[in-house]
C-alpha cells in the first residue's frame, strides 16, 4: 500500500510531463502532410474543362499528394468514379500548356 501511491504519483507525473511532446509530434505530422500536396496549375476543370470560378468557388481536396481543383461538387463525382481519367486528361492540358508557352517564346518579337 506504501509503494502503490508513489507509484501512481509518477506515472501521472510523467504522463503529464509527456503531453506536449505527443501534442507537438501529431502537429509535426499534420504540417508535413499538407506540405506535401503539390499545387494545382490549371485554370481548368480536370473533369469539364470548364474555367474555375466560373460555377462559384472551385472545390479543392487533395488526391495521392496533389491538390485537385475542379469546377463544383458534382465534377467530384464524376472524378471519383474515375480518378484516372481525370487526372490523365489534367496531364495532357499541362503539355499542351506548356508546349504551346515554348511555342510563342520561339516565335520573333518583330515579324518579317
Amino acid at each position: 500500500m506504501k509503494l502503490l501511491k508513489p507509484l501512481t504519483a509518477a506515472v501521472l507525473i510523467t504522463a503529464y510531463l509527456a503531453a506536449p511532446f505527443a501534442a507537438l509530434a501529431a502537429d509535426s505530422k499534420d504540417a508535413k502532410k499538407s506540405e506535401k500536396a503539390k499545387p494545382y496549375t490549371l485554370k481548368t476543370c480536370s473533369v469539364s474543362d470548364e474555367k474555375l470560378g466560373g460555377m462559384g468557388d472551385p472545390y479543392v481536396f487533395t488526391y495521392q499528394d496533389r491538390e485537385i481543383k475542379l469546377c463544383c461538387k458534382d465534377c467530384k463525382k464524376d472524378f471519383d468514379k474515375d480518378p484516372r481519367s481525370s487526372s490523365k486528361r489534367s496531364k495532357k492540358l499541362k503539355r499542351a500548356r506548356r508546349s504551346s508557352s515554348d511555342r510563342s517564346l520561339m516565335r520573333p518579337m518583330f515579324p518579317p
